[in-house]
Parts: structure tokens; sequence; C-alpha cells
């Protein structure tokens, strides 16, 4: 099911171009942001601002006057792919079937966390200089409950799922990403595969009290006692 441009005006990420901004000052914001996207895809983002400056070809003047922060860079660089996510999940809730509009939601989100390393710290963390990217996120999971409630009114999701079960996919999809593409794309194809069929309606037990999580929580500091 391919996906439609979000209904949304997709989020505006801090450090947008302003009206009226020089050419060659917009183009340097171009050269950086797609800079950071690839090194992103390629090692996630730990990657330096440094880094990022000079991959583009530009000085860390030039880099700081355009994106102050390293989260307004992050979020300013996965915005569009934020945006084409809220748009499968909106293409999904208007599928009469829910339980194959969640499967292709699933699909996709799982696909793009194997092909860009960034992903996940980019769609997981929080960005407290985006507020736009924040409230489309937001916007994501209130539909991720809709579309999780529907399939379990039709008899198609299991009556214990839980809409933090999809974070728990996520975690156990990064944990199966490899140095090689092919083997990762494998590897979670396959993991996909089982819980799609974990979450079939059944007659066995219930599944233990859900995990208190959400997907902003995943890339906070560990909680550590004593």
């Amino acid at each position: 099911m391919p996906a439609r441009p979000s209904r949304n005006t997709p989020p505006a990420a801090s450090g947008a171009s302003a009206p009226g901004q020089r050419a060659d000052a917009r183009h340097n914001r171009a050269r950086l942001l797609q800079a950071a996207r690839e090194a992103y895809a390629l090692d996630g983002t730990d990657v330096s601002s440094g880094a990022i400056a000079r991959r583009a070809g530009v000085g860390a003047a030039t880099l700081y006057r355009h994106f102050p922060t390293r989260d307004s860079l992050i979020a300013a660089a996965f915005s569009e792919r934020l945006g084409q996510c809220v748009a499968v999940l909106d293409e999904a809730l208007q599928d009469d079937d829910p339980w194959r509009g969640l499967r292709t939601v699933l699909t996709t989100v799982s696909t793009m966390q194997v092909r860009d390393r960034g992903f996940s710290a980019a769609f997981l963390s929080r960005f407290p200089d985006a507020p736009d990217v924040r409230r489309e996120r937001a916007r994501a999971e209130a539909g991720l409950a809709r579309l999780v409630q529907r399939a379990k009114d039709t008899g198609q999701l299991r009556k214990d799922f839980d809409p933090s079960d999809v974070t728990l996919l996520l975690l156990a999809n990064e944990g199966v990403l490899r140095e090689s593409p092919a083997a990762s794309t494998a590897a979670s194809r396959r993991l996909l595969a089982y819980f799609l069929q974990s979450c079939l309606p059944t007659d066995g037990p219930p599944l233990p009290r859900p995990a208190p999580l959400r997907l902003d929580d995943l890339y906070r500091p560990p909680h550590r006692t004593g």
C-alpha cells in the first residue's frame, strides 16, 4: 500500500529556512541536511556536528547559524521521514481492514528502522527544540491506539494487545540490526513475522501486564538503583 502525503502539513522542524533567506544560505542549509541524513543513516545520530559540517563542506559556524543545537539538526533532518510515517498511519486508519492496516504500519516502520541507522534515535527521542515534531509524533501515537482498538473490535487482534507492544517490537528490532544490510533485513522480517503471529486472537493464557513504555521513553538513560 503506497504511502500518500500526510493530510497535515509536515512538521516545521527547528532550523527551517526563513523567508527571504539568501540563496547561498539556503544552499548551505540543504547541504547540511543532506550530509546529516547520510551520516545518520550510516552511523546513527551519535555522529558529531563537526563531522557533519565537514561532510557538507561548510564551517562549524555555518552549521550553528542554521541549527543552534544538535536536536534541532536531527529534527530537521528527519522531519520528512516523520511525515512519511504519519502518512502511512493516516492511510492505515482509512483502510476498511484494520488488521491489514496495522500490519502495513508495523512493516513500514520496521523496514525504515533497518534501512536507516538514525531512525530509532530520531523518532524515539525527545526534541526540546522541536515542539512541532513532538506534536506530530503524539498525533501518530493517538492514531496507532485507534488502529489497535479497531483491530480488537473486529476480532482480528488479541484482546490483551497493548499499543506499548509496538515499542517492544521496535526495541527488539533494534537489537537484530547487523553490519550487513542483508542480514539485518532478513532478521527483521523474521522477527516481525513472529510478532504478527503472536498478535492473532488466542484462547491461551493472557500475557503479563503491559510494560509502561512510550515511544519517546526508549532513548532515555536507563534507570539505575543503588
